[in-house]
Formats: C-alpha cells, sequence, structure tokens
C-alpha cells in the first residue's frame, strides 16, 4: 500500500472510550463499488493521495481497514433534539466511523461514511445514501470551504448499484456511499445520551477525551468545555450568515464540538438576505431559518450546558453559555470583513460597515453572491445606487486584504443555488454525465484561490 510513513499517521484514540460509547458493526455488501469522486487535495492532508484507483475502491467502498488505526467500523451512540423534540432513539443509523489519523497539522481526523449500511440505531431505515444526496454533499462542502466556514471535507463518493425507493426523489434512484473526513463525529447530543441515562463517569470521560484529542488541552474541566465549544459555535453561525448559507436541520445531533459544519441533507444557500428562507420543505415553523440560525445553534449548545449540569455546578455553565452573543458579534463582523476583501479597522467602524451591509442587502435584494464579487477589495461599483450609499461611503476607508488580480475575479460571481445544484445533478441522473459537477468543483476552487488570505 503506498502510504508514506511521513504523512500517514494512523491513530486509534476512539478506542480509549470503551465499548459504552459505540457499537461494532460491518459494511454492507454492495453490488459494485464505482469511484465517483476522490478529493486528492484532502486526501494528502492525511497522506492517503497515493492509494492507487483499486485501493481506494476497497478502504472507501468496500471499507477494508486502513493500516494501524480502528480494526473495524464504529457505529456511534447519541441522542438529540430534533426541531426541539428530544429523541433518544438516534445514533449512527446509515454511517460508522472507520478510521482516525493525524492530518497535516497535527489534529485528530475521523473517516465516517454516510449510507454505508444498517447499524443497530438503524430503526427502520435501510442505512443506505442516494446518489443524488452524496452529489449534494460534494457541492455543499466544497462551497463551504471556499466560502471559509469550518466544515466536513467529502473525501469520497462511490456509487454501489442499489436501486432505491426514497419518498424526496423520483425512485427507483442511485445508491452510493461517501466518506466524509472531519475533525470530529461527537456531537451535542453524544453528551446528552450520557446525561438522559445519568452516566456520570461517561460524562467525564467523554469531556476529557474531546480536551485532549480535539482541543489539546490536558484537564477534564466540563465548563472549560462548554467555553470552548460555545466560542466554535458562534465561529460557526456567524459563517454561515456570511456564506448566505441556511443548513436546514440544526439539530443538537447535528452540531459538534468543534464547530464544523457536517451532515448536509436539505441544505440550500440563501439567493438574498431574506432572513425569513428557509431550506427544509419539512420546517414549517421556519426554526432552522436563514436569520435564526445563531438563536438555533446557540439553544443546542444550551442543551450541551444542560447536560454538563451532571457533573458541573450551574453558575459558571450559565456564565460561559451567556458569552455565545458576545462572541457572536464580532465573528460576524470578521467573517463579513473577510467576504468584503478588506481588513479590519476597528471594532466599531467595523461593526457600522457590516451593520450598513446587512440593511443593504435585505432591503435592496441584491443576490449575496452578486453583491460580495462586486464588493470584494472595498471598491463597489457605481451600478449600486440607493440604498447602498451607506455601504460605498464606510467602505472608502478600507485597505483591500487581496488584490482582484486572480482570473476569478474576470468572470461571474460563482453561486450555488437551488437551480443550480439541480443542473448538475440532471446529466448525471440522464446520461451519467459528470461534466457539469466536476466543472462546477474546479470553479468553486478557483473561488477558493482567489478568495483566500
Amino acid at each position: 500500500m503506498p502510504i508514506s510513513p511521513q504523512a500517514y499517521r494512523p491513530e486509534a484514540k476512539l478506542l480509549d472510550l470503551g465499548d459504552g460509547f459505540f457499537d461494532p458493526v460491518a459494511p454492507a455488501n454492495f453490488p459494485e463499488t464505482r469511484t465517483r469522486f476522490r478529493n486528492d487535495r484532502a486526501a494528502a492532508q492525511i497522506g492517503l493521495d497515493a492509494l492507487t484507483d483499486d485501493e481506494w475502491t476497497r478502504h472507501f467502498g468496500r471499507f477494508e481497514p486502513l493500516p494501524g488505526t480502528l480494526p473495524q467500523p464504529f457505529a456511534l451512540r447519541y441522542h438529540g433534539h430534533q426541531f426541539r423534540n428530544y429523541n433518544p432513539d438516534l445514533g449512527d443509523g446509515r454511517g460508522f466511523t472507520f478510521a482516525q489519523m493525524r492530518d497535516d497539522r497535527g489534529r485528530l481526523m475521523d473517516l465516517g461514511t454516510k449510507g454505508s449500511g444498517q447499524t443497530p440505531w438503524s430503526r427502520a431505515g435501510d442505512g443506505r445514501l442516494t446518489l443524488k444526496g452524496g452529489v449534494r454533499e460534494i457541492l455543499a462542502t466544497e462551497m463551504l470551504e471556499a466560502l471559509n466556514v469550518p466544515t466536513s471535507r467529502t473525501l469520497s463518493l462511490v456509487e454501489t448499484g442499489e436501486e432505491l425507493q426514497r419518498g424526496d426523489e423520483p425512485s427507483p434512484t442511485r445508491s452510493a456511499v461517501l466518506v466524509r473526513l472531519n475533525h470530529s463525529h461527537v456531537r451535542i447530543g453524544s453528551f446528552q445520551r450520557l446525561a438522559y441515562h445519568r452516566d456520570e463517569a461517561g460524562l467525564r470521560k467523554l469531556v476529557g477525551y474531546t480536551l485532549r484529542n480535539l482541543y489539546d488541552e490536558d484537564n477534564d474541566d466540563p465548563v472549560r468545555l462548554l467555553d470552548l465549544v460555545v466560542a466554535r459555535t458562534a465561529r460557526l453561525a456567524a459563517r454561515y450568515m456570511a456564506a448566505g448559507f441556511v443548513h436546514g436541520v440544526l439539530n443538537s445531533d447535528n452540531i459538534n464540538v468543534t464547530g464544523e459544519s457536517f451532515d448536509y441533507g436539505p441544505w440550500r444557500f440563501a439567493p438574498t438576505w431574506d432572513p425569513a428562507f428557509t431550506a427544509a420543505y419539512f420546517d414549517h415553523q421556519r426554526l432552522y431559518a436563514f436569520g435564526r440560525q445563531p438563536e438555533a445553534i446557540h439553544w443546542d449548545v444550551m442543551q450541551l450546558a444542560v447536560a454538563l449540569r451532571q457533573i458541573a455546578e450551574s453558575d459558571p455553565l450559565v456564565a460561559a453559555l451567556d458569552q455565545f452573543g458576545p462572541r457572536y458579534q464580532p465573528e460576524v463582523t470578521q467573517a463579513i470583513l473577510w467576504r468584503l476583501g478588506v481588513r479590519s479597522r476597528d471594532p466599531d467602524t467595523d461593526r457600522d460597515l457590516v451593520q450598513a451591509t446587512e440593511r443593504a442587502l435585505r432591503t435592496s435584494g441584491v443576490g449575496i453572491d452578486r453583491f460580495f464579487f462586486d464588493a470584494f477589495g472595498g471598491d463597489l461599483p457605481s451600478a449600486y445606487d440607493e440604498p447602498w450609499a451607506e455601504v460605498r461611503a464606510a467602505l472608502a476607508s478600507y485597505e483591500p486584504r487581496k488584490d482582484r488580480s486572480h482570473p476569478y475575479w474576470s468572470g461571474e460571481p460563482c453561486s450555488m443555488l437551488i437551480d443550480e445544484v439541480e443542473a448538475i445533478w440532471a446529466p448525471i441522473a440522464e446520461h451519467d454525465d459528470w461534466t457539469a459537477l466536476n466543472a462546477k468543483v474546479a470553479v468553486i476552487r478557483d473561488m477558493s484561490q482567489a478568495l483566500a488570505d
């Protein structure tokens, strides 16, 4: 197996938790394994980019164990609030964690799956993923990474040769198994499950595992953990807003404790700055609408505080939780300045610019991606008249953080609205033509280079 010992650094830290946190499972035996997406850029960061095509499908379609890491796949146990209703019957129902390793920054990383077969937590589900769902996750993760949102990476998508019945797609539809690269699959719901069972020893063990392995802190203080999670999730909420992204299902089992976005279902990018824009057709109360995402994530972190109350005093937990708002505000300011392509000045001036930008976006109906493309570097075109006068005046005092010399700026803004997602999927469904998907990934990566610091 062509793995560089300098780049590939396997780990098996998950085993330190013990079998009360997960269930050993076997992957489904798929009729075929046909690689449809291979993210060598992400694979290089964990020393796996030199795998041959045959090795790739063996490890990421048949789940032959990678050397030196977990001996078999494990379905994680967790609970969670789903649309504010507590559900104790969750857990990995169509996925598992099957490997851990260090990336090129030294972080512990998980390889997890989606669509890898049934587990003890599948309930009535078939444990499978539709090919369209896998394509949508590629597009979401590539776009969010380019827009500076902390996110899982889609490492692999392998088509598996089964026909699936789904109520929200024309059926039968094609099947796939996806592998994601993530800093953590430990969820807020992982702690909720232990609190539900009043497992104080388990809570302490998971707190220690998280602090040591995911935050590089040598302690087991639950208040410190909550403080770190508040900071990371406030950053996530802020960057969702700057990206114009709507996750769609911000349940507490979909929020991990390192503040990375993952597990993409009915996501959408908002075409305009409409706080009521909603991604999931089943979110009838608009609980997870675009403008309510910071509130939703804060509510989920509150559930972590409730769970940790079994092993910590209330007052310091409340004090840590109350820092979400004060941490969100500077994070959203910096996230929008980053998209505007300008350097920060001072907190008051920065805040005034961001508030003016949000007001103008909301009242003008200008497309989010269009505006940030045109305004990058701080020079707003003259076509932006009222209500943009305040924004133009504020931008005049800012220095660009990067010029517009990259070829991306000579074209059109890269967006990912629902009509384009469907247009990318259509030739795959009709003619097995992947040209549009591959071209879109290339454009997104060009945008990423143009935006990057």
